[in-house]
Protein backbone atom coordinates (compact mmCIF):
# COMPACT_ATOMS: atom_id res chain seq x y z
CA UNK A 1 0.00 0.00 0.00
CA UNK A 2 1.16 3.69 -0.98
CA UNK A 3 0.70 5.70 1.46
CA UNK A 4 2.20 8.83 -0.44
CA UNK A 5 -0.35 11.11 -2.08
CA UNK A 6 -0.47 10.56 -6.04
CA UNK A 7 1.33 13.13 -8.09
CA UNK A 8 4.09 14.30 -5.47
CA UNK A 9 7.43 14.22 -5.29
CA UNK A 10 7.02 10.11 -7.31
CA UNK A 11 10.29 9.09 -8.96
CA UNK A 12 10.06 6.28 -12.01
CA UNK A 13 9.26 3.22 -9.44
CA UNK A 14 6.73 5.37 -7.26
CA UNK A 15 9.25 6.02 -4.80
CA UNK A 16 9.52 9.67 -3.35
CA UNK A 17 12.24 11.98 -5.11
CA UNK A 18 14.57 13.53 -3.08
CA UNK A 19 13.57 16.89 -1.60
CA UNK A 20 14.03 20.17 -4.01
CA UNK A 21 15.33 23.14 -3.09
CA UNK A 22 12.54 26.08 -3.11
CA UNK A 23 13.06 28.68 -6.03
CA UNK A 24 12.41 31.10 -3.72
CA UNK A 25 15.20 29.86 -0.61
CA UNK A 26 18.30 31.41 -1.87
CA UNK A 27 20.77 29.36 -0.10
CA UNK A 28 24.61 29.92 0.27
CA UNK A 29 26.87 27.81 -2.32
CA UNK A 30 28.95 25.39 -0.04
CA UNK A 31 31.60 24.07 -1.88
CA UNK A 32 31.83 20.80 -3.05
CA UNK A 33 34.57 19.17 -1.05
CA UNK A 34 32.59 20.22 1.90
CA UNK A 35 28.91 19.08 1.07
CA UNK A 36 27.53 15.95 2.52
CA UNK A 37 24.09 16.50 1.37
CA UNK A 38 22.12 14.07 -0.98
CA UNK A 39 23.41 13.86 -4.44
CA UNK A 40 19.75 14.23 -6.11
CA UNK A 41 21.47 13.51 -9.93
CA UNK A 42 22.09 16.88 -11.03
CA UNK A 43 25.64 16.51 -11.22
CA UNK A 44 28.37 17.91 -9.23
CA UNK A 45 28.19 21.17 -10.55
CA UNK A 46 24.99 21.97 -8.93
CA UNK A 47 25.21 20.27 -5.75
CA UNK A 48 22.11 20.41 -3.41
CA UNK A 49 22.58 21.48 0.15
CA UNK A 50 19.37 20.25 1.91
CA UNK A 51 20.05 22.81 5.06
CA UNK A 52 20.88 19.75 7.55
CA UNK A 53 24.65 18.99 6.98
CA UNK A 54 26.09 21.99 8.17
CA UNK A 55 24.36 21.82 11.71
CA UNK A 56 22.59 25.48 11.18
CA UNK A 57 19.44 23.91 12.15
CA UNK A 58 17.29 25.55 15.29
CA UNK A 59 20.16 28.06 15.66
CA UNK A 60 22.89 25.48 16.30
CA UNK A 61 26.47 26.31 15.35
CA UNK A 62 27.51 25.10 12.51
CA UNK A 63 29.17 21.47 13.21
CA UNK A 64 28.58 19.57 9.61
CA UNK A 65 26.28 17.09 11.69
CA UNK A 66 23.47 15.22 9.77
CA UNK A 67 20.63 14.65 12.16
CA UNK A 68 19.54 18.26 12.50
CA UNK A 69 20.88 18.50 15.73
CA UNK A 70 24.38 19.73 14.67
CA UNK A 71 26.47 16.25 14.58
CA UNK A 72 26.11 13.02 14.12
CA UNK A 73 24.12 11.11 16.28
CA UNK A 74 22.95 14.34 18.67
CA UNK A 75 24.50 17.34 20.34
CA UNK A 76 27.09 18.28 18.04
CA UNK A 77 28.93 15.64 20.03
CA UNK A 78 29.63 11.83 19.13
CA UNK A 79 27.25 9.40 20.14
CA UNK A 80 24.36 12.03 21.21
CA UNK A 81 26.16 13.81 24.13
CA UNK A 82 27.43 17.02 24.66
CA UNK A 83 30.73 18.58 23.60
CA UNK A 84 32.74 18.67 26.49
CA UNK A 85 33.67 21.67 28.43
CA UNK A 86 36.67 23.43 26.98
CA UNK A 87 40.22 23.12 28.80
CA UNK A 88 40.49 25.67 31.28
CA UNK A 89 43.86 27.35 32.44
CA UNK A 90 47.11 25.37 33.12
CA UNK A 91 47.37 25.01 37.01
CA UNK A 92 50.64 27.36 37.47
CA UNK A 93 53.77 25.67 37.90
CA UNK A 94 54.85 27.43 41.68
CA UNK A 95 58.01 25.40 41.57
CA UNK A 96 58.86 27.55 37.96
CA UNK A 97 57.35 30.98 39.62
CA UNK A 98 59.35 30.64 42.89
CA UNK A 99 62.80 29.67 41.15
CA UNK A 100 62.10 32.51 39.27
CA UNK A 101 61.33 34.56 41.97
CA UNK A 102 64.43 33.47 43.87
CA UNK A 103 66.58 34.55 41.38
CA UNK A 104 65.33 38.13 41.22
CA UNK A 105 65.66 38.81 44.83
CA UNK A 106 69.38 37.02 44.35
CA UNK A 107 70.27 39.51 41.81
CA UNK A 108 69.11 42.64 43.67
CA UNK A 109 70.52 41.78 46.85
CA UNK A 110 74.15 41.38 44.76
CA UNK A 111 73.25 44.55 43.00
CA UNK A 112 72.71 46.26 46.14
CA UNK A 113 75.54 45.19 47.92
CA UNK A 114 78.44 45.47 45.47
CA UNK A 115 76.64 49.03 45.15
CA UNK A 116 77.41 49.21 48.71
CA UNK A 117 80.45 48.00 48.83
CA UNK A 118 82.03 50.41 46.06
CA UNK A 119 80.29 53.15 47.33
CA UNK A 120 81.80 52.60 50.91
CA UNK A 121 84.97 51.71 49.13
CA UNK A 122 85.28 55.09 47.56
CA UNK A 123 84.60 57.20 50.70
CA UNK A 124 87.94 55.35 52.72
CA UNK A 125 89.85 58.30 53.52
CA UNK A 126 93.85 56.49 52.63
CA UNK A 127 96.17 58.74 53.82
CA UNK A 128 98.60 56.65 55.18
CA UNK A 129 101.48 55.64 53.49
CA UNK A 130 103.20 52.20 55.44
CA UNK A 131 105.70 51.94 52.61
CA UNK A 132 107.71 55.15 54.24
CA UNK A 133 108.33 52.98 57.40
CA UNK A 134 111.51 52.10 57.21
CA UNK A 135 113.50 49.04 58.76
CA UNK A 136 110.12 47.03 59.41
CA UNK A 137 109.99 43.64 61.55
CA UNK A 138 109.21 40.51 59.48
CA UNK A 139 105.59 39.38 58.95
CA UNK A 140 103.66 37.30 61.45
CA UNK A 141 101.13 34.95 61.04
CA UNK A 142 98.33 37.09 62.40
CA UNK A 143 96.89 40.07 60.92
CA UNK A 144 98.08 43.69 62.95
CA UNK A 145 96.23 46.92 63.59
CA UNK A 146 97.13 49.89 64.90
CA UNK A 147 93.91 51.88 65.67
CA UNK A 148 94.40 55.33 67.25
CA UNK A 149 91.93 57.22 68.28
CA UNK A 150 92.78 61.24 67.33
CA UNK A 151 91.76 64.72 69.64
CA UNK A 152 91.13 66.44 65.58
CA UNK A 153 88.48 68.92 65.49
CA UNK A 154 88.14 68.42 61.95
CA UNK A 155 85.03 69.88 60.44
CA UNK A 156 83.38 70.61 64.21
CA UNK A 157 82.22 73.49 64.73
CA UNK A 158 82.74 76.43 67.82
CA UNK A 159 79.31 74.64 69.40
CA UNK A 160 80.39 71.14 68.36
CA UNK A 161 83.72 71.54 70.15
CA UNK A 162 81.62 73.02 73.48
CA UNK A 163 79.20 70.40 73.33
CA UNK A 164 81.78 67.32 73.27
CA UNK A 165 84.05 69.29 75.28
CA UNK A 166 86.84 68.60 72.99
CA UNK A 167 88.42 72.16 73.56
CA UNK A 168 90.03 74.29 70.79
CA UNK A 169 93.52 73.04 70.34
CA UNK A 170 94.61 73.35 67.07
CA UNK A 171 96.43 70.47 65.34
CA UNK A 172 95.75 66.57 66.22
CA UNK A 173 97.29 64.21 68.58
CA UNK A 174 96.64 60.36 69.72
CA UNK A 175 94.04 60.28 72.53
CA UNK A 176 94.24 56.47 72.57
CA UNK A 177 96.53 53.82 71.06
CA UNK A 178 95.70 49.54 70.46
CA UNK A 179 97.33 47.19 68.44
CA UNK A 180 94.17 44.62 67.56
CA UNK A 181 95.93 41.11 66.71
CA UNK A 182 93.28 38.98 64.64
CA UNK A 183 95.08 35.40 64.94
CA UNK A 184 93.17 31.71 64.11
CA UNK A 185 94.58 31.13 68.15
CA UNK A 186 91.75 34.13 69.08
CA UNK A 187 92.29 37.82 68.78
CA UNK A 188 93.74 39.96 70.74
CA UNK A 189 93.82 43.66 71.85
CA UNK A 190 96.63 45.49 73.73
CA UNK A 191 96.02 49.19 74.80
CA UNK A 192 99.38 50.94 74.75
CA UNK A 193 99.02 54.11 77.00
CA UNK A 194 99.88 57.22 75.71
CA UNK A 195 102.31 58.08 78.89
CA UNK A 196 104.56 54.89 77.88
CA UNK A 197 108.21 55.71 77.94
CA UNK A 198 109.48 54.42 74.20
CA UNK A 199 112.29 54.80 72.20
CA UNK A 200 112.26 57.33 69.05
CA UNK A 201 114.10 55.04 66.34
CA UNK A 202 115.73 56.72 62.68
CA UNK A 203 112.90 57.18 60.28
CA UNK A 204 112.29 58.78 57.30
CA UNK A 205 109.93 62.00 56.95
CA UNK A 206 107.05 61.61 55.49
CA UNK A 207 106.37 64.90 54.07
CA UNK A 208 110.20 65.81 53.62
CA UNK A 209 111.80 62.27 52.48
CA UNK A 210 114.53 62.95 54.73
CA UNK A 211 116.48 60.53 57.02
CA UNK A 212 116.43 61.26 60.61
CA UNK A 213 119.13 59.04 62.37
CA UNK A 214 118.19 57.81 66.07
CA UNK A 215 119.76 59.46 68.86
CA UNK A 216 118.70 56.95 71.80
CA UNK A 217 116.09 59.74 72.79
CA UNK A 218 113.02 58.72 74.56
CA UNK A 219 109.32 59.88 74.75
CA UNK A 220 106.10 59.59 75.58
CA UNK A 221 104.47 57.75 73.37
CA UNK A 222 102.28 60.03 71.74
CA UNK A 223 105.16 62.25 71.04
CA UNK A 224 105.73 60.50 67.91
CA UNK A 225 102.59 60.93 66.20
CA UNK A 226 102.69 65.05 67.23
CA UNK A 227 106.51 64.70 65.58
CA UNK A 228 105.69 63.27 61.94
CA UNK A 229 102.57 61.94 62.43
CA UNK A 230 100.95 58.28 61.34
CA UNK A 231 104.44 56.69 59.82
CA UNK A 232 106.52 57.73 62.72
CA UNK A 233 104.12 56.16 64.92
CA UNK A 234 104.22 53.16 63.33
CA UNK A 235 107.58 53.17 63.07
CA UNK A 236 108.00 54.00 66.43
CA UNK A 237 105.48 51.20 68.10
CA UNK A 238 107.58 48.32 65.72
CA UNK A 239 110.61 49.81 67.01
CA UNK A 240 109.46 49.07 70.53
CA UNK A 241 107.53 46.07 70.33
CA UNK A 242 108.83 44.12 67.29
CA UNK A 243 105.70 43.51 66.17
CA UNK A 244 105.01 44.15 62.56
CA UNK A 245 101.83 46.55 61.92
CA UNK A 246 100.02 45.74 58.99
CA UNK A 247 96.98 48.56 58.54
CA UNK A 248 96.44 51.72 60.36
CA UNK A 249 92.74 53.03 61.40
CA UNK A 250 92.33 56.20 63.12
CA UNK A 251 89.38 58.19 64.17
CA UNK A 252 88.95 61.80 65.35
CA UNK A 253 86.49 62.47 68.16
CA UNK A 254 83.37 63.58 65.64
CA UNK A 255 83.91 60.88 63.80
CA UNK A 256 83.56 58.53 67.07
CA UNK A 257 80.57 60.33 68.01
CA UNK A 258 78.97 60.58 64.85
CA UNK A 259 79.05 56.71 64.56
CA UNK A 260 77.30 56.16 67.95
CA UNK A 261 74.66 58.41 67.16
CA UNK A 262 73.91 56.83 64.08
CA UNK A 263 73.67 53.41 65.46
CA UNK A 264 71.36 55.22 68.03
CA UNK A 265 73.31 54.69 70.66
CA UNK A 266 75.98 52.02 72.49
CA UNK A 267 74.68 49.84 75.77
CA UNK A 268 77.23 49.97 78.42
CA UNK A 269 77.32 48.50 82.09
CA UNK A 270 79.29 50.91 84.18
CA UNK A 271 80.36 49.37 87.40
CA UNK A 272 80.74 52.28 89.35
CA UNK A 273 79.61 56.39 89.20
CA UNK A 274 81.78 58.48 88.27
CA UNK A 275 82.41 62.48 86.70
CA UNK A 276 84.73 64.16 84.74
CA UNK A 277 84.48 68.37 84.54
CA UNK A 278 87.61 68.29 81.77
CA UNK A 279 85.77 65.07 79.46
CA UNK A 280 82.36 66.16 80.09
CA UNK A 281 81.64 62.65 81.73
CA UNK A 282 78.90 62.13 84.48
CA UNK A 283 77.62 58.83 84.76
CA UNK A 284 75.59 56.51 87.32
CA UNK A 285 76.52 52.32 87.84
CA UNK A 286 74.60 50.18 86.18
CA UNK A 287 73.16 49.38 82.13
CA UNK A 288 72.36 52.45 80.11
CA UNK A 289 72.91 53.19 76.27
CA UNK A 290 75.73 56.14 75.54
CA UNK A 291 74.82 58.42 72.93
CA UNK A 292 77.94 60.06 70.68
CA UNK A 293 78.45 62.66 73.25
CA UNK A 294 78.30 60.31 76.66
CA UNK A 295 80.82 57.87 74.66
CA UNK A 296 82.83 60.93 73.90
CA UNK A 297 83.43 61.46 77.63
CA UNK A 298 83.21 58.13 78.85
CA UNK A 299 86.67 57.23 76.32
CA UNK A 300 88.33 60.35 77.24
CA UNK A 301 88.00 60.68 81.44
CA UNK A 302 91.18 59.56 83.04
CA UNK A 303 90.91 62.31 85.79
CA UNK A 304 88.07 60.62 87.82
CA UNK A 305 90.84 57.16 88.19
CA UNK A 306 93.41 57.15 90.70
CA UNK A 307 95.46 54.96 87.65
CA UNK A 308 94.55 57.49 85.35
CA UNK A 309 95.57 56.66 81.71
CA UNK A 310 95.74 52.81 82.16
CA UNK A 311 91.92 53.06 84.03
CA UNK A 312 91.19 55.18 81.11
CA UNK A 313 92.23 52.38 78.51
CA UNK A 314 90.86 49.35 79.87
CA UNK A 315 87.52 51.47 79.68
CA UNK A 316 88.33 52.70 75.93
CA UNK A 317 88.47 48.50 74.91
CA UNK A 318 84.99 48.18 77.07
CA UNK A 319 83.90 50.50 74.78
CA UNK A 320 84.95 49.91 71.52
CA UNK A 321 84.47 46.18 71.72
CA UNK A 322 80.31 46.84 72.77
CA UNK A 323 80.47 49.31 69.62
CA UNK A 324 82.22 46.75 67.28
CA UNK A 325 79.67 44.28 68.42
CA UNK A 326 76.32 46.64 67.68
CA UNK A 327 77.03 47.57 64.75
CA UNK A 328 78.63 43.87 63.39
CA UNK A 329 75.32 42.53 63.44
CA UNK A 330 72.28 41.68 60.98
CA UNK A 331 70.46 44.14 62.77
CA UNK A 332 72.75 46.84 61.61
CA UNK A 333 73.98 45.39 57.97
CA UNK A 334 70.82 44.00 56.70
CA UNK A 335 69.41 47.40 57.83
CA UNK A 336 69.88 50.28 55.25
CA UNK A 337 68.65 53.12 57.45
CA UNK A 338 70.91 51.73 59.86
CA UNK A 339 74.09 51.17 57.76
CA UNK A 340 74.79 54.00 55.40
CA UNK A 341 74.29 56.43 58.34
CA UNK A 342 76.50 54.52 60.17
CA UNK A 343 78.76 54.10 57.20
CA UNK A 344 79.04 57.73 56.19
CA UNK A 345 79.30 58.62 59.89
CA UNK A 346 82.74 56.55 60.07
CA UNK A 347 84.26 56.48 56.77
CA UNK A 348 84.34 60.41 55.93
CA UNK A 349 86.44 61.17 59.49
CA UNK A 350 88.09 57.50 59.57
CA UNK A 351 91.37 57.36 57.46
CA UNK A 352 93.78 54.32 56.82
CA UNK A 353 96.20 53.21 55.09
CA UNK A 354 96.43 53.18 51.29
CA UNK A 355 96.81 49.82 51.42
CA UNK A 356 93.62 49.15 53.76
CA UNK A 357 90.47 46.93 51.90
CA UNK A 358 86.59 47.43 53.16
CA UNK A 359 87.08 43.62 53.61
CA UNK A 360 90.42 44.65 55.99
CA UNK A 361 88.30 47.04 57.93
CA UNK A 362 84.87 44.58 58.33
CA UNK A 363 87.66 42.33 59.38
CA UNK A 364 88.68 44.23 62.31
CA UNK A 365 84.98 45.11 63.20
CA UNK A 366 84.07 41.13 63.66
CA UNK A 367 87.39 40.59 65.47
CA UNK A 368 86.52 43.61 68.11
CA UNK A 369 83.42 42.04 68.03
CA UNK A 370 84.92 38.60 68.77
CA UNK A 371 86.79 39.59 71.79
CA UNK A 372 83.26 41.02 73.26
CA UNK A 373 82.07 37.77 72.74
CA UNK A 374 84.59 35.68 74.81
CA UNK A 375 87.17 34.71 71.56
CA UNK A 376 90.38 36.44 72.61
CA UNK A 377 91.55 38.74 75.38
CA UNK A 378 91.83 42.66 75.93
CA UNK A 379 94.44 43.56 78.05
CA UNK A 380 96.97 46.42 78.47
CA UNK A 381 100.50 46.19 77.34
CA UNK A 382 102.86 44.55 80.37
CA UNK A 383 103.68 47.89 82.78
CA UNK A 384 106.86 47.20 85.08
CA UNK A 385 107.43 50.70 86.38
CA UNK A 386 107.70 54.17 85.83
CA UNK A 387 110.36 56.68 84.71
CA UNK A 388 109.90 60.61 85.00
CA UNK A 389 106.14 60.35 85.13
CA UNK A 390 106.24 57.74 82.10
CA UNK A 391 105.25 54.30 81.64
CA UNK A 392 107.85 51.78 81.46
CA UNK A 393 107.06 48.72 79.53
CA UNK A 394 107.93 44.81 81.04
CA UNK A 395 110.46 44.07 77.94
CA UNK A 396 110.14 40.20 78.89
CA UNK A 397 106.46 39.88 79.34
CA UNK A 398 106.30 42.17 75.49
CA UNK A 399 108.64 39.80 74.20
CA UNK A 400 106.75 36.71 75.39
CA UNK A 401 102.93 38.17 73.72
CA UNK A 402 104.59 39.56 70.42
CA UNK A 403 106.43 35.93 70.04
CA UNK A 404 102.86 34.43 70.95
CA UNK A 405 101.30 36.67 68.29
CA UNK A 406 103.81 36.43 65.69
CA UNK A 407 103.39 32.73 65.71
CA UNK A 408 99.50 33.05 65.95
CA UNK A 409 99.60 30.77 69.37
CA UNK A 410 97.06 31.17 72.08
CA UNK A 411 98.31 34.44 74.66
CA UNK A 412 99.09 33.54 77.96
CA UNK A 413 100.93 36.60 78.89
CA UNK A 414 98.93 38.88 81.47
CA UNK A 415 99.50 42.54 82.20
CA UNK A 416 98.96 43.34 86.43
CA UNK A 417 97.54 46.60 85.68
Amino acid sequence: MNDWPDGYGRGSHGAPEGARAMRHVQRRPVPQQQSQGYDDGYGADAPYDSGYNTGQVYGSPSGGGHDGYGGQGGYGGQGGYPPPAPAGRPAPDWRRRIKVGSIVVLVAVLGTSIGTYFWADSKMRREVDLSKVIDRPEEGDCTTYLIVGSDSREGMTAEEKKKLHTGSADGKRTDSMMILAACGSGNTMISLPRDSDVEIPSFVGSESGKRFEGTGRRVKLNAAYAEDGPELLVRTVEHNTGLRIDHYAEIGFAGFANIVDALGGVEMDIPKAFKDKKSGADFQAGKQTLNGEQSLAFVRTRYAFAGSDLDRTKNQQKFLAALASQAATPGTILNPFKLYPTLGAGLDTLIVDKDMSLFDLGQMFFAMKGISGGDGKSMNIPISGSRGGNLVWDKDKVNQLVSQIKNDETVTVTSDR
